[in-house]
């Protein structure tokens, strides 16, 4: 329950908005222009002031027992409140910052950029002038001066409170060069800024992906693409792509495609060369390959879209394609005779063939809420193992790194009549979660249901080697 002061801080905030939201259109265009900007300069600093108190709740999630409550503090969060788990990181990346820390002894610290704290706390700035403030402090060199940066961090957290986010921006950059004229940055600094992502997958299928490279990988590929991205090298629409040695003076000549598109093809090629080469090893007992479920109806129609072990949507078309390929091919799974998946006692660990099916079943941790696909699960016995269960399909389910770990911390797990598996948290905690099974990894299931909906998965990529899997 909250305590009185915290309840009657609440309601007093409801109530305010309660009043402001019942004032209509006509009435705020009846004030005069200087009443009605002064109101929203107000109701901003509100808001902003919200999004203060926000990351002070988010900072107390982190530390104690709080990963009994699903997974770490950004999916708690997350889930409660409906929010992405971008967001939420963003959140709790804001609170390390902004919010005063305490010691493993106790004594409490002020916050790491303390000048923007008190401006953030006090309403001065939005979420994209702290976002400018703190990518400024993160790609500024090591080696400047802790002073230097103290300095530059409050110059630019008073003059937030003066500017729009893109003038702030402007700010930082030239305050940048000014630190860091000569624009020196050490491995380590470079180090530190590579990363590559990926954006959302869009409704084409197609996706956007970000990368900071560093100069080593950067010239790598400007070598591969000097060869592979050449006129007539790679291309997809060629009936036999040229892969190696130099491509025929006509093929490179009817060459259509741009500079950039040769250059995604040709590292398509390099990445397609590479999956289940044995020498890449195993990635949980299979090879390093893409697996894909999907339905018989769909791999008979070749029209549809399969589910890959990364959650990523692939054209049937293109997933036929593909397994044409030298370490690429499909296994339907549709009753006990043939490879085994009931191992009842015998073994302990799940099999590849195992694995396979879960990809097509699960697609993903079970978890409630949880986003993280097949290629990071590890396979869960629902009964335990310890305690007499068996490593049968029908007993097995997929489970996060982190979510496999809450089963020691009181949280239990059960098939439902229709194959999912249902979490249930532990007791002590006193919540009451709004799901206990996960359905993101089956959006299609939130559809009205129609005649000729598409049947369960039952197809899936399979190599043919047993899995070691990570044990309950």
């Amino acid at each position: 329950m909250f305590s009185n002061r915290v309840s009657e801080a609440v309601a007093m905030l409801l109530t305010a908005m309660d009043a402001l939201a019942a004032v209509s259109k006509t009435e705020w265009e009846g004030l005069p222009l200087a009443d009605r900007l002064a109101t929203a300069e107000s109701v901003e600093t509100a808001r902003r002031r919200g999004l203060a108190v926000g990351t002070t709740l988010a900072a107390t999630l982190v530390g104690d027992d709080q990963a009994v409550l699903g997974g770490g503090p950004r999916q708690l969060l997350a889930d409660w409140l409906r929010i992405t788990t971008a967001e939420a990181k963003h959140r709790l990346d804001h609170a390390a910052k902004v919010e005063e820390r305490t010691t493993l002894t106790g004594p409490v610290l002020p916050p790491v950029l303390a000048a923007t704290a008190a401006s953030w706390h006090a309403g001065r700035l939005d979420e994209e002038h702290l976002t400018v403030i703190l990518d400024f402090i993160k790609d500024l060199p090591a080696d400047i001066e802790p002073a230097e940066r103290d300095t530059a961090e409050a110059f630019l957290a008073h003059k937030a409170a003066e500017l729009r986010p893109e003038q702030l921006k402007q700010l930082a950059d030239n305050l940048a060069i000014t630190l860091n004229p000569d624009g020196v940055f050490t491995d380590a600094d470079r180090k530190r800024q590579s990363s590559f992502c990926w954006g959302p997958q869009r409704r084409d299928g197609m996706s956007k992906g970000t990368l900071w490279a560093t100069p080593e990988l950067r010239a790598g590929l400007d070598a591969h693409f000097a060869h592979g991205a050449k006129p007539g090298m790679n291309n997809p629409a060629d009936q036999s792509p040229c892969t190696e040695g130099e491509p025929d003076p006509e093929l490179a000549g009817s060459d259509t495609r741009s500079p950039a598109q040769r250059r995604h093809d040709a590292l398509n090629a390099l990445v397609r060369r590479q999956l289940g080469d044995p020498d890449l090893g195993t990635h949980r007992g299979l090879p390093v390959t893409i697996i894909a479920s999907t339905t018989l109806s769909e791999l008979q129609s070749g029209a549809g879209q399969a589910v890959t072990a990364a959650g990523t949507l692939l054209p049937i078309p293109d997933l036929i394609r593909m397994a044409q390929h030298a370490f690429h091919y499909l296994t339907v799974f549709d009753d006990v005779t043939g490879r085994p998946l009931w191992l009842g006692r015998t073994k302990r660990c799940a099999s590849a063939d195992q694995r396979i099916v879960l990809h097509a079943l699960d697609r993903g941790c079970t978890f409630p809420g949880c986003d993280k696909p097949g290629y990071l699960c590890e396979v869960h016995h629902v009964d335990e193992w310890a305690a007499g269960g068996r490593t049968d399909i029908d007993k097995l389910t997929f489970a996060c790194g982190v979510h496999h770990k809450l089963l020691s911390q009181g949280w239990r797990t059960r098939k439902l009549g229709n194959g999912d598996t249902e979490w249930l948290p532990p007791t002590q905690l006193g919540l009451t979660f709004g799901g206990t099974v996960n359905a993101f990894h089956h959006p299609e299931r939130f559809l009205p249901k129609t005649p000729g909906a598409a049947e369960a998965p039952e197809a899936a990529e399979a190599p043919g080697a047993d899995a070691e899997d990570d044990p309950d």
